[in-house]
């Protein structure tokens, strides 16, 4: 959904309404399914807890639509040189962290191409920073770096975030590709990002911790955006990660298993061409599916942007399906 990147007209007026406390967001309803929770024997508790946490994927559904527009644009703008960055506080701010984080472990992304900003800084990821998540200038003063580049992803469960306001506001003025995430169908946040994609979650099970189904739903948002990306950019083969850093005996497996799963060869072929390529998986991949050596399989992927797949393309390879 495409919108104008302008404050809410009520802003213009004197009058902010990320600021504005007097309605209630959903997340911050009384609901009406858990209010005798306290009365209940703990299997009870937790039984309603789950219950409300299962809701949180029909939640998600609707978003795939423009999650997945903003997973190209992404992808598009990292190819060419841009960045992603990730903008949130308390909760919503520490997901962005933690997806963002794993990226490079995961699947060897570059650091600083996927960036968390959370609202206090680093401090803020163990104990609440007092403010810090009202604080309009700090969110556009940690957009300082976003270029026309970029691609931002506000994240707030409430939807009305002074700090990610903020700093979508300044990203849009910067001319990046902004988007939101929310649980607030009246976030109006909505109003300051190109592309909104609302998890309407409801009233959580304790009213007001949106560390429950809210921030379940953004880390499930934020893990298919993420995932999603990553195997646009070619760091998958088939389902299979194929840019495994080796940092301890547990992923040096790993690399060998995935090379073995996906190349159908034993052990001693996996490990001779992972030893030729100099440790790579995927030209260890591209060489053994190719018949290849690596030298040559380093070249065919390095005109493949890195894709396996386009690789054993250029290698006259017919595609298959594992």
């Amino acid at each position: 959904m495409t919108v104008s990147p302008d404050r809410p007209r009520a802003a213009a007026e004197g009058t902010d309404p990320v600021l504005d406390l007097a309605s209630t967001p959903p997340t911050e309803q009384r609901n009406p399914r858990t209010t005798d929770i306290d009365l209940l024997p703990t299997p009870a508790v937790l039984a309603l807890l789950h219950a409300e946490d299962a809701l949180v994927p029909a939640a998600v559904a609707p978003v795939l639509g423009p999650l997945s527009a903003v997973v190209d644009e992404a992808t598009v703008r990292i190819r060419r040189g841009g960045r992603v960055h990730y903008f949130g506080a308390g909760s919503s701010g520490r997901i962005a962290v933690l997806d963002a984080t794993e990226l490079a472990p995961t699947f060897s992304l570059a650091p600083g191409i996927v960036v968390a900003h959370l609202a206090g800084g680093d401090d803020a990821m163990e104990r609440a920073v007092e403010g810090a998540e009202d604080d309009v200038a700090s969110g556009a003063a940690d957009a300082a770096g976003v270029t026309a580049d970029d691609l931002v992803i506000g994240l707030s469960a409430s939807g009305r975030t002074p700090y990610v306001a903020g700093a979508l506001t300044a990203a849009a003025a910067r001319g990046a590709f902004t988007a939101v995430v929310t649980c607030n169908p009246g976030s109006p946040l909505r109003s300051l990002a190109r592309v909104a994609m609302v998890a309407d979650t409801g009233p959580e099970a304790i009213a007001g911790s949106t560390r429950l189904k809210a921030t379940s739903a953004l880390k499930l948002i934020l893990n298919s955006f993420s995932t999603g990306l990553m195997v646009r950019l070619g760091k998958t083969y088939s389902n299979l990660m194929v840019e495994v850093t080796a940092t301890n005996d547990k992923l040096r497996v790993r690399k060998l298993r995935i090379l073995r799963e996906a190349s159908g060869t034993d052990e001693f072929a996996c490990e001779a061409a992972l030893t030729e390529a100099d440790g790579d998986l995927r030209v260890a991949l591209a060489a053994l599916l190719a018949g290849v050596g690596a030298e040559r399989a380093r070249q065919a992927l390095a005109t493949a942007d890195g894709n396996v797949r386009g690789a054993l393309a250029a290698l006259g390879v017919a595609p298959t399906v594992g």
